[in-house]
């Protein structure tokens, strides 16, 4: 799949001649000031940003810093210049630009300079996904989801899913540490196919995860990805254990919804865990949204770690 490129300029023959250049290894596309960039940037998501540095209304670094307000993103951004200014130049390197070319500049070199840039950005990427990835399954690790998490309650509506993979430790007892494993993997695979690619899904423990599903507000939506996970896991592990598999293996989910039961990471996660341990304690394989009502016959919920802290 080739790379996207932005290409950003006020000036209509530079813009042409530059994307004349690009579009024969890359996928391009043009946009003549820093608004239309912004509009174009949430829609196709280029894997870098080549921008004229002086356009009126919106500089190449002023489009550099909205981007970054608004996405939190490192965005990839080259800048196009025919100003010699070194104190200009130093500047927008500071501010995270990952290289200059000066105007007027050869195909060949703008083209090997992109290139180095979007190797070295994969290299980056690469690295950052394995510090940042559970290694069995391939989700978030517990200290990125939460802050994955954490930076998107803030801003986006939506649900927080504590997901507890249920009576999994006699597969581990009965079938053993590999088939255990592969369970693990494919209830990864089920949590992940249940949200959309971009949910946020992370492994917090051993046999727990968490999802962040943006502008789902709706328990009816809740209802149906719990039923989903249930019917898989339980369909995977008759496949995968043996079709007299005896073990009640399934989900339990605790679900809050944000911004109306708080934008705070925190918050949530304390909710969404006293939501799944009412769940865990009336029969499992379900599903319940947290309210402030919420109680047990003792009254006020324990959450999990509240239950581990006196030994239940």
């Amino acid at each position: 799949m080739k790379k996207k490129i932005l290409i950003v300029d006020d000036e209509k023959i530079s813009l042409m001649m530059t994307n004349h250049i690009l579009s024969s290894e890359y996928d391009t596309i043009m946009a003549s000031s820093g608004e239309e960039a912004i509009n174009f940037y949430m829609e196709e998501r280029p894997d870098l940003v080549l921008s004229d540095l002086r356009m009126p209304g919106m500089t190449g670094m002023e489009l550099q810093q909205k981007l970054k307000e608004k996405h939190g993103d490192e965005i990839p951004f080259i800048f196009m210049t025919a100003d010699k200014d070194d104190e200009t130049e130093s500047e927008g390197l500071e501010r995270g630009a990952m290289d200059y070319i000066h105007n007027p500049f050869r195909a060949d070199v703008l083209l090997k300079r992109i290139s180095n840039i979007l190797k070295m950005v994969d290299q980056i990427k690469g690295f950052k996904k394995a510090s940042e990835t559970d290694p069995m399954t391939g989700l978030l690790n517990k200290a990125s989801a939460q802050e994955e998490i954490g930076e998107l309650c803030r801003r986006a509506p939506g649900a927080l899913m504590m997901v507890d993979l249920d009576s999994f430790k006699p597969v581990n007892d009965l079938y053993g540490h590999a088939m255990g494993d592969r369970i693990l993997i494919r209830f990864a695979e089920i949590l992940q196919s249940a949200v959309r690619f971009t949910d946020i899904t992370g492994r917090i423990g051993g046999d727990e995860f968490i999802a962040y599903c943006q502008n789902v507000g709706e328990e009816s939506v809740i209802a149906e990805k719990a039923a989903y996970i249930n019917e898989n896991i339980l369909s995977s592990a008759r496949e995968l254990l043996g079709e007299d598999m005896s073990i009640p293996l399934g989900a339990s989910i605790g679900c809050v919804f944000a911004p109306e039961e708080g934008t705070s990471y925190h918050e949530l996660f304390e909710k969404a865990d006293k939501a799944l341990y009412n769940v865990k304690q009336n029969g499992k394989h379900g599903y319940q949204i947290y309210h402030d009502s919420l109680q047990t016959e003792e009254g006020e919920l324990k959450t999990r770690s509240e239950e581990r802290r006196v030994g239940k």
